[in-house]
C-alpha cells in the first residue's frame, strides 16, 4: 500500500489520467506538438504535482487550500484541452468520456479535501481567533 500523497485516491486518479493522456497524445498530429499536446500534458501532470504539494503543506491550512485550488484549476484546464482534442478528432468519443468523467471525479475529490481538511491531517491552528 502506498503512503503519503501517493496513497491518496485523488492522486492515483490524476496520475492514471495524466498517463492515459500521455499515451493518447502520442497520436496527436505533429503540428500540435507545441500547443495542444504540450498543454494537455502539462495541465494533467500539474494536477498530480499540486496535490502532492498540498499534501506536504498540510501543516499550513492556507497553503494546503491554495495548492488544492491550483490542482482544481489544472484539472479544469485539462478538461478544456480534452474538449479541444475531441472536437479536433484526435480522441475517440469513448476515450473522451472516460477521461472527462475521471477529471470530474478528481474535481469532486479535491473539493472534498478542501471542505474536510482535518481528514487529511491539516492543522487549522493558524486560523484560530480570526
Amino acid at each position: 500500500m502506498k503512503e503519503g500523497f501517493e496513497g491518496l485516491k485523488v492522486y492515483e486518479l490524476a496520475y492514471e489520467g495524466a498517463m492515459e493522456i500521455f499515451r493518447l497524445s502520442k497520436a496527436f498530429p505533429p503540428e500540435e506538438k507545441y500547443s495542444l499536446t504540450d498543454q494537455i500534458r502539462r495541465s494533467s501532470r500539474s494536477v498530480c504535482a499540486n496535490v502532492a504539494e498540498a499534501y506536504r503543506k498540510r501543516r499550513y491550512h492556507k497553503h494546503y487550500v491554495m495548492k488544492l485550488t491550483d490542482a482544481d484549476g489544472e484539472a479544469s484546464e485539462t478538461v478544456v484541452w480534452l474538449n479541444f482534442a475531441k472536437d479536433c478528432g484526435y480522441m475517440t468519443p469513448e476515450s473522451f468520456v472516460r477521461l472527462y468523467t475521471q477529471y470530474g471525479e478528481i474535481g469532486k475529490l479535491i473539493g472534498f479535501m478542501m471542505e474536510h481538511p482535518e481528514k487529511f491531517g491539516v492543522s487549522c491552528k493558524e486560523n484560530e481567533g480570526q
